[in-house]
């Protein structure tokens, strides 16, 4: 690709337009059409279009390298190259969204350059903490989530106890799903010698919105910020400006997830929530106010009210319809006074089912709903727990080194925690990858895979 020129701009222009000309035909035709028909009393058909797999993935990692060509910032590649940096396996289906600068050195470097045994360490232990994380916590959390938002979705009531159990459950299910592949990503990777970014560092500590779009999926974030909210203007025209710069890449950020009115809504929610946290910072600034980002209180207040924005901005990103995402706003805010053991009556017929075919003598099915229920919030609790107490698998497996430093200057894991290549925690990451593959019997997909 030409980096000078008028006719290098020429090159980039078409060739942004031919990849989003493609994302936009697959994933964006359904609801072109729909708004048309709506907004003109058509009913135009909507054509059964299959969506590739990873098309928003790889369409965002083939205008990066373009924009970056143009700037000359790109090495003269071949197109054996470019096509294994595109089609790099264990990245391509969700991610991180790599760059070619970080990729394409570590193509080029010879064998006997890396520490292979390292490689195979690392590699397994973080393939296993992924998979662990996607097969023994996100999809234990997923029929709590499924439970209460199909409820919401139907238009039923839901009593407030269902409601906030369905959000916390959706939180942590995203959170480990998704960082679950990201970590069995990384460590694929590093079996070949490759040091992918960085893509999740503990998002529900943050102690502002701020600070969790840095924690959160934090490649996507790079790219929205380098190739979207810098080319708008950034923060160099103005604060009006930068807050409508703001608003503008969230609410693209959340079109990007999907073709729904709920995936601009999050959007936009999560680009008010930035504004509002740039605001208040300068008027801190303003008022000469320092070290106040350390302070105790801010650190709890700030972390716990982050927390819960991000948790109630997640209901219209999981509700299916709009009306489903209202129906579980307001099982929030207005509580109902419907009774919990009738919504727990499917579950508990699933569980009676399971332990009659274990246990020798017949169980009762009477109060079985509460059991089903009292283990449900056990295993909310211990999501929470994992979130916001113990180390991340980054933190685990700091001799890992990811190719980018886009984590914080966080606290690292206490050196009693952190992953060695002893028989110990090759006992322990045994067990995991054994209990993750005694789950495999239920089929269950990645939340991701269809974004």
């Amino acid at each position: 690709v030409a980096s000078v020129g008028r006719g290098a701009r020429h090159w980039l222009l078409l060739g942004v337009a031919v990849n989003l000309g493609l994302l936009g035909y697959f994933k964006y035709t359904g609801l072109l059409l729909d708004t048309v028909n709506l907004a003109l009393d058509l009913s135009l058909p909507s054509p059964d279009i299959v969506l590739p797999l990873a098309i928003s993935f790889f369409t965002f990692q083939q205008i990066a390298f373009l924009a970056d060509a143009r700037q000359g910032k790109v090495a003269p590649v071949g197109i054996t190259e470019y096509l294994l940096f595109v089609t790099f396996f264990p990245q391509l289906i969700a991610g991180p969204i790599v760059h070619h600068a970080e990729m394409m050195p570590q193509f080029r470097q010879a064998a006997d350059q890396r520490d292979r045994l390292l490689d195979y360490q690392l590699g397994l232990s973080l393939f296993v903490m992924g998979l662990a994380k996607k097969v023994l916590l996100a999809d234990n959390l997923a029929p709590i989530a499924d439970l209460a938002f199909a409820t919401a979705d139907a238009g039923n009531t839901l009593p407030w106890a269902l409601a906030a159990m369905g959000v916390v459950a959706f939180s942590l299910q995203i959170y480990f799903d998704f960082s679950g592949y990201s970590d069995m990503a990384l460590g694929i990777a590093r079996l070949f010698g490759i040091r992918l970014p960085a893509n999740f560092f503990s998002p529900y500590r943050a102690r502002n919105i701020i600070e969790f779009w840095r924690l959160w999926h934090i490649t996507l974030s790079r790219f929205l910020r380098d190739y979207l909210y810098i080319p708008l203007g950034g923060n160099r025209r103005g604060r009006p400006r930068r807050y409508l710069n703001l608003m503008m890449t969230m609410l693209l950020g959340g079109l990007w997830h999907g073709a729904s009115v709920n995936f601009v809504l999050w959007g936009g929610v999560h680009g008010l929530m930035l504004g509002v946290n740039h605001g208040w910072h300068s008027l801190l600034r303003q008022w000469g106010v320092q070290g106040w980002q350390q302070h105790r209180v801010y650190v709890f207040a700030g972390g716990g009210l982050t927390l819960l924005l991000v948790c109630l901005a997640w209901i219209p990103f999981r509700a299916e319809t709009l009306t489903g995402a209202l129906h579980m706003a307001q099982a929030l805010l207005v509580p109902a006074t419907e009774p919990l053991a009738p919504f727990y009556k499917g579950r508990a017929g699933e569980a009676h089912l399971l332990l009659n075919s274990l246990l020798p003598a017949p169980l009762g099915l009477a109060r079985l709903w509460q059991l089903v229920c009292a283990t449900d919030l056990l295993l909310l609790g211990s999501g929470v727990a994992v979130c916001l107490l113990l180390p991340n698998s980054l933190q685990l497996t700091a001799a890992y080194q990811p190719s980018i430093t886009a984590t914080p200057q966080a606290a690292a894991a206490p050196l009693s925690l952190c992953w060695k290549p002893t028989p110990g925690w090759g006992i322990w990451l045994g067990i995991l990858f054994l209990l993750s593959v005694l789950s495999f019997a239920r089929v269950t997909p990645f939340l991701y895979f269809q974004f």
